[in-house]
């Protein structure tokens, strides 16, 4: 199984960045994973957040296979337990598809192309997050629910 992340902006804070390393690390011994940046761009005019979502799409789209399984982090998906998602993981590869793309929006989120295209809508919380500790949560669950699939030690 191939998973990557595809997210918009950059880690900027050190402990996320060795969080993320770390967890990637981990993650080799289960799946291919990547992680992916968009350069996110700062918006200085709120009109223009609808531009620069969809121009944010464009390259997202570009990074994706017509056939990659798409999971879209959004507020208004669904909130999983741990060994739901990892279920949802397995039933994923059970269908047949050989990658997952899990994408996280910039600051003002993702463009409705790109909500829309999702196959999947997936909900940490009801609560806002930083893009950055969305990110590290993400890769940690993942490596998380790996673990659960090979029935190994760490969940718990």
């Amino acid at each position: 199984m191939n998973i990557k992340i595809i997210a918009v902006g950059k880690l900027r804070e050190e402990g996320f960045r060795l969080a993320m390393e770390e967890y990637s690390k981990r993650l080799g011994a289960y799946c291919s994973f990547s992680v992916l940046e968009i350069p996110a761009k700062s918006i200085k005019d709120d009109a223009l957040a609808e531009k620069y979502m969809e121009e944010e799409a464009q390259k997202i789209f570009s990074l994706i296979k017509h056939d990659t399984y798409v999971i879209t982090l959004e507020i208004k998906g669904k909130n999983l337990s741990s060994e739901e998602f990892a279920q949802k993981i397995n039933d994923i590869s059970k269908e047949g598809k050989r990658e997952i793309a899990f994408l996280i929006g910039g600051a003002n989120g993702l463009s409705r192309t790109i909500c829309e295209r999702a196959d999947y809508k997936l909900s940490f919380s009801k609560m806002t997050f930083p893009h950055q500790l969305a990110r590290v949560m993400l890769v940690e669950q993942i490596y998380r629910a790996m673990k659960i699939l090979a029935n190994e030690p760490y969940h718990k």
